[in-house]
């Protein structure tokens, strides 16, 4: 279906060129010879875009253009005008205008522009159908996601949170670990009683006992009172242990025994303890390396490593980056804010080696930072630009890295990328990978896309 766009221009010349380049192009082309001509061809069908002159018949462009942002039409506008003026150019864009040329111009610039706003525009109009949809199937108590592998482990999320099982949480650092043990306590038939959480990374061995199980007053220098620990303040409830590869070998022997026989002591302390607690833990780790190098305990391992669920890095799940910025738009109540076509695109490809806690802090640093309502290339950090842009390179400047590569993960993120870049065409990201469309379909149905 050909893409309508809609010329209002009070200039009948400039109205059959750009009708004329714009047809050649495969557009429909509607004309209007002034503003109220224009508000009554948007009035009787809305347009994919508009080109809009500035100075035309009352209603000049600049008022059509407030009054179809008062109305609530979000397509792009792309405002023209015969006096290259930055003041005017500011007030056009503030009052909503997609983009800005100043004739007379080079019909090229012009093609560049439309695809520009309307790939800006398709990406508004996600991000809003994206952010009707996080507070429904897609949002699992906080956790945003559409991935199938992340779908998969939310719906393991949900036929385990029930049991009392122990859950052992796989995922590197900034993937949510934390976030899916809240699921899994608040699913559970324990979510009216105490979720605690305890970093065993963040906490020296010596005072990583103390807070696990707590001390009697007067075990050890400045112990001038009893203290419960974690594991009581958690009974009845659940206890979240992350970073369960740093702890000692010695607190190992401790915490085994509270897993088999949900019992301890204090420091200092004699009396015995019952506790009633689901153990959720997490790691970045290899697990079963620390044990073959003497790190873990082998049988720890088996007692926590119940039900097993891993969260696949962002860089694995990036077609769910337009899901996640949106997300991180409504929490940190960004408005009517956007972020630009090519803004998403390098965001889209960058491959976050801090994972989502990285996205979501380039997320609130970029709307602090970025002076207008459009969130631009140049607005990202530059390390997500040059990130994203280090992706593109020519086939024969790609080189395999030192430490090597999963082929697999590599091919995933191409087709991604090329799925990506042509909008979800098929056809179009085929061509960009130099295969056949029926090539790329077959390769999509292997990968789970």
């Amino acid at each position: 279906m050909k893409r309508r766009v809609l010329v209002a221009d009070d200039e009948k010349n400039m109205r059959w060129v750009l009708a004329q380049a714009l047809e050649g192009e495969g557009f429909e082309v509607v004309q209007a010879v002034d503003g109220k001509e224009a508000i009554a061809s948007v009035s009787d069908q809305i347009p994919d875009i508009l080109v809009l002159d500035h100075k035309m018949p009352a209603p000049d462009g600049m008022e059509v253009l407030r009054r179809l942002r008062a109305d609530g039409h979000t397509f792009p506008i792309i405002m023209l005008t015969a006096h290259g003026n930055v003041a005017l150019a500011v007030e056009a864009m503030k009052a909503g205008a997609t983009e800005y040329l100043t004739k007379p111009f080079d019909l090229e610039e012009l093609k560049i522009a439309i695809d520009k706003a309307i790939r800006i525009g398709n990406l508004a109009a996600e991000v809003e159908r994206l952010r009707e949809e996080i507070d429904k199937e897609y949002d699992v108590e906080g956790i945003v996601a559409a991935d199938s592998a992340m779908l998969e482990l939310l719906d393991s999320v949900h036929r385990v949170a029930p049991t009392n099982a122990t859950v052992l949480i796989y995922g590197e650092s900034g993937t949510g670990k934390e976030l899916v043990a809240r699921a899994l306590h608040a699913l559970s038939q324990r979510a009216d009683e105490p979720f605690v959480s305890v970093s065993a990374g963040a906490l020296p061995e010596t005072l990583l006992e103390s807070e696990l199980f707590g001390y009697e007053k007067g075990a050890f220098t400045g112990a001038m009172a009893a203290k419960p620990g974690r594991f009581e303040l958690a009974n009845g409830g659940t206890l979240f242990l992350d970073e369960i590869g740093d702890i000692s070998l010695a607190t190992q022997v401790k915490l085994l025994r509270v897993l088999q026989e949900r019992e301890f002591e204090r420091l200092g302390g004699t009396r015995t303890i019952e506790v009633d607690v689901r153990v959720i833990a997490a790691t970045n780790q290899d697990l079963q390396q620390l044990i073959s190098d003497g790190m873990f305990r082998e049988d720890l391992y088996y007692r926590l490593n119940v039900v097993p669920l891993q969260i696949p890095p962002l860089r694995q799940r990036m077609s769910d980056i337009p899901l996640l910025v949106a997300h991180f738009l409504e929490k940190l109540n960004a408005g009517e804010r956007k972020i630009s076509s090519e803004a998403m695109e390098a965001l889209a490809t960058y491959r976050w080696p801090g994972n989502i806690r990285e996205l979501e802090n380039t997320i609130e640093r970029i709307l602090i930072l970025a002076p207008g309502d459009v969130v631009t290339l140049a607005d990202l950090p530059a390390e997500v630009r040059l990130g994203a842009s280090s992706c593109e390179s020519s086939q024969t400047g790609m080189s395999l890295p030192e430490e090597g590569c999963d082929l697999e993960e590599v091919e995933l993120d191409l087709v991604r990328q090329a799925l990506s870049r042509a909008g979800g065409n098929a056809p179009k990201a085929a061509k960009l990978l130099g295969l056949t469309t029926k090539t790329l379909e077959a390769r999509m149905n292997r990968l789970g896309l």
